[in-house]
């Protein structure tokens, strides 16, 4: 073997030796790797499943043109199981295995506590895409989706002026509901509104007729619902037992991959949403147009997709800007930075988190559709990176 080569090699042990082995992402020319930690197992790979068509419509995309810097984007899935334990391993092995130049996800609030922290100690970009609780900032983390005063602090006022003031609130006994119901229920009493009850599930809840008797009883005008994976099935059997006649369904984090649980019932529940599949916008239908074709036409499209789909276009965007693949580089670029969306611009503050359109839309058949368009909506994310 040459003398040159056997340096070379000897380099590359001690590299690997000293946890910095080169990875194929750090290779000139070679692809560059993102990684993704989504649930395809667990309870909420539905959600899993769209956020993957989104990132595989933007790696596709992105290729087409170019890839990123002239080379070709690659994305690495792993199924965090919807377990926090399970989306920290994956992490690990993405960013250290791998050598993956920046992070897409999780879905749930549990694994994102779980991320954040390997986010800042391995220096990673981690683009998360759900509407989330918010309270996370992180010169790490970068959130694409919705937080609660582009949520909560618009259906609230809508549906206490639309359907009345006393509410009903309802979800699973994890992170997120508990912390969206402690954000609304002060919303609701400066709207004049009333808490009548709460309720959260365990998860291992069938006959649901017990809590629709105890919420037929509270009299609320709305309920507000928080109640995702295994709970879905309370919406089927409250609309058989008659309960959505006297009571309006504000849903939290409703989309339309959602839609087909329900078996056509839950008529008129109403969310917001930063995306409507169904809106007859020319540049969504064409996106909408877009992920059928290559998923297949009966494939729902929920803005899970389209929130995914931009932390990609975002990452080049701002890996572009930056002129080179340097992690810090590149989160440097992204604060501040405004990327094109199917429903228009997308803007990552300075704290992060997107200001975006957002749209309160309600269930009718197997769609949601527009109810209004309530315009660009910055977010209030409740920290921020001043003095991190």
């Amino acid at each position: 073997m040459p003398r040159r080569s056997i340096i070379s090699m000897a380099w590359v042990l001690l590299l690997c030796s000293a946890g910095a082995c080169p990875s194929r992402a750090a290779d000139a020319g070679g692809p560059i790797r993102v990684g993704a930690v989504l649930p395809f197992s667990g309870g909420v790979e539905l959600y899993g499943q769209q956020a993957k068509l989104g990132l595989d419509l933007a790696a596709r995309d992105i290729n087409a043109a170019g890839g990123i810097l002239g080379r070709p984007i690659e994305i690495i899935y792993a199924d965090d199981k919807t377990r926090p334990e399970a989306a920290a391993d994956a992490m690990r092995s993405l960013v250290e295995k791998d050598g993956a130049l920046a992070v897409v996800g999780p879905i749930t609030s549990r694994n994102l506590n779980a991320l954040v922290p390997l986010a800042e100690s391995s220096k990673t970009p981690l683009l998360y895409a759900t509407n989330y609780e918010g309270g996370k900032c992180s010169r790490y983390l970068f959130a694409f989706g919705a937080v609660p005063n582009q949520e909560l602090g618009q259906l609230l006022p809508y549906m206490t002026q639309t359907f009345g003031n006393t509410y009903f609130l309802l979800g699973a006994d994890r992170v997120w509901p508990h912390q969206m119901f402690d954000i609304a229920q002060p919303l609701i009493e400066k709207l004049g509104g009333k808490v009548v009850g709460t309720k959260y599930t365990l998860g291992t809840e069938t006959d649901f007729s017990p809590l629709i008797k105890e919420v037929a009883a509270s009299k609320a005008k709305v309920l507000l619902f928080a109640l995702k994976g295994d709970g879905m099935d309370f919406i089927r059997q409250a609309d058989e037992a008659g309960l959505l006649k006297d009571i309006t369904v504000a849903f939290l984090g409703l989309s339309e991959v959602d839609l087909g649980i329900f078996r056509g019932k839950g008529q008129n529940m109403v969310t917001v949403v930063p995306a409507v599949a169904a809106s007859d916008d020319p540049s969504v239908k064409a996106f909408v147009a877009k992920a059928r074709a290559a998923a297949g036409a009966g494939v729902a499209v929920s803005n899970y997709v389209m929130t995914h789909y931009n932390t990609l276009i975002a990452l080049k965007a701002a890996a572009e800007k930056a002129g080179k693949l340097d992690k810090e580089a590149i989160i440097d670029a992204m604060a501040g930075l405004t990327i094109a969306s199917p429903t228009g611009p997308v803007t990552l503050g300075q704290d992060h988190h997107a200001a975006m359109n957002m749209f309160i839309a309600r269930t009718q058949g197997s769609e949601l559709v527009q109810v209004r368009a309530l315009g660009e909506i910055t977010p209030q994310p409740g920290c921020s990176l001043a003095g991190r």
